[in-house]
């Protein structure tokens, strides 16, 4: 109820429906299509996971972002690794929580990078992943470009589009334009599940022992 009280303060964004579990929440973004969905984690019925999984298995154009208490959390990492766009706290501030709704939206950028960085690092090595050159190479990754495997690597690092441009001494543009080859190479559904699948094929491996 909070939530949904500070989302409809904003004359841009509307609240189309709410959901009390997970399977409703699954029938409710297949019915509404939604442009982005907040999920709670522990929810009857289906959890939010399973429910994350369900809507992005359905081939939905719905980003969701997993609502979570603890920001390294296993639950939010299950949920980046089931489709999630994103995660936030719970006790988020208003003004992040409609930012973070209109970034999502937009699918240019993923909420809060580097803490999505120190998520994945801690439960990467937590999972044992072999070393890149042990690890099975995807084959996709041969369709991208030097350029591009640097914007991934890039990416990885939780570096914004402005970030990488300045690294590379490239236009914000140009790097968009990378960025949207590179998903489409990958099939993937934005940034966010970029950085998810670089940890996971072992293109980028955990480096700080202190995260």
């Amino acid at each position: 109820m909070g939530f949904r009280l500070i989302l409809e303060g904003e004359e841009d964004l509307h609240i189309v429906g709410e959901a009390s579990d997970g399977a409703q929440a699954v029938r409710l973004v297949r019915d509404l299509k939604p442009d982005v969905v907040l999920m709670d984690v522990r929810m009857p019925v289906l959890d939010g996971i399973e429910a994350t999984r369900a809507i992005t298995a359905s081939g939905s154009c719905a980003r969701i972002i997993i609502l979570t208490t603890f920001d390294v959390d296993e639950y939010a990492f299950a949920g980046l690794q089931a489709g999630a766009s994103a995660f936030l706290l719970k006790d988020v501030a208003p003004s992040d929580l409609v930012n973070a709704v209109r970034v999502v939206a937009s699918g240019d950028a993923v909420v809060a990078p580097r803490v999505t960085q120190r998520l994945l690092e801690t439960y990467v090595r937590g999972a044992a992943v072999p070393a890149p050159s042990a690890a099975p190479r995807d084959s996709l990754l041969e369709d991208l470009t030097p350029r591009e495997t640097e914007m991934l690597e890039a990416m990885a690092e939780g570096l914004s589009n402005a970030e990488i441009a300045h690294r590379y001494f490239l236009s914000e543009a140009t790097v968009k334009t990378h960025v949207r080859r590179i998903l489409t190479k990958l099939h993937l559904r934005d940034r966010v599940q970029a950085v998810v699948y670089a940890y996971e094929t072992g293109l980028v491996v955990p480096s700080n022992p202190d995260y």
